[in-house]
């Protein structure tokens, strides 16, 4: 599965050759060609979008198109199905929703080991620094996964719209990022080190509470999402 522009072309099952821009207009005018559903759970609650398929002149390539429901915004896939696999709707949106994970790990790669940060020109240097910067993200994720259920101490999500908050909104598990500034503080004098334990300590309760938030905001808007479909 690829993310495409919108003015990427394909063949269609008519034989006809449209921009991914152009096939939308033509051809998915009908508002009973979209359908809505989650691309799975996010930090904030389910990842609502609205979803059309369209296929291609290739029966293993199909074209799944996302529609943001509050702006509008357009997401366009390119799927290779292999012969024999089925090509629902549910499944391949569910590849569509794994993209975030590869998405977050470039992420994290680039703003806390300096993935895109190396000053070099030669093949064998680059290498090295893509290794290492690889290594180290690889050992902090390891280290944030094993570290999950004894840190994750957060109160349990809300059920209702109008739920009052908890007294206590704990603690969300320790991320990669933080993981990283842990191992970093293991480096630092004992004063300095217990500052920056206390100073995640507040960033997780936190994340804990605005996360806790989030989730109660789209109790009501997941409702009203689900009766539109």
């Amino acid at each position: 599965m690829l993310r495409v522009p919108s003015s990427f072309r394909l063949a269609l099952a008519a034989g006809a050759r449209l921009s991914c821009a152009q096939a939308v207009t033509r051809l998915l005018h009908d508002a009973r060609r979209w359908e809505v559903r989650s691309a799975g759970t996010g930090s904030k609650g389910q990842r609502w979008y609205a979803w059309a398929l369209l296929g291609t002149a290739c029966p293993r390539h199909h074209l799944p198109i996302r529609r943001h429901p509050g702006t509008g915004e357009l997401a366009f896939h390119y799927c290779f199905v292999p012969e024999g696999q089925r090509a629902s709707m549910a499944r391949l949106i569910r590849a569509a929703g794994l993209r975030w994970p590869v998405e977050e790990d470039f992420e994290f790669g680039k703003d806390c080991f300096g993935l895109d940060e190396s000053q070099v020109r030669l093949y064998t240097a680059i290498a090295r620094h893509t290794v290492l910067a690889m290594a180290t993200l690889a050992i902090c994720a390891v280290t944030a996964a094993l570290l999950r259920d004894r840190t994750d101490t957060q109160a349990p999500p809300p059920l209702t719209p109008d739920q009052p908050p908890p007294t206590d909104p704990g603690m969300v598990p320790l991320t990669v990022a933080q993981v990283k500034h842990l191992l970093a503080a293991l480096a630092t004098p004992g004063r300095r080190r217990g500052r920056a334990a206390c100073w995640l300590d507040w960033e997780r309760r936190h994340q804990a509470r605005a996360r806790w938030y989030h989730q109660r905001t789209r109790l009501a808007r997941d409702a009203e999402i689900a009766l539109a479909s």
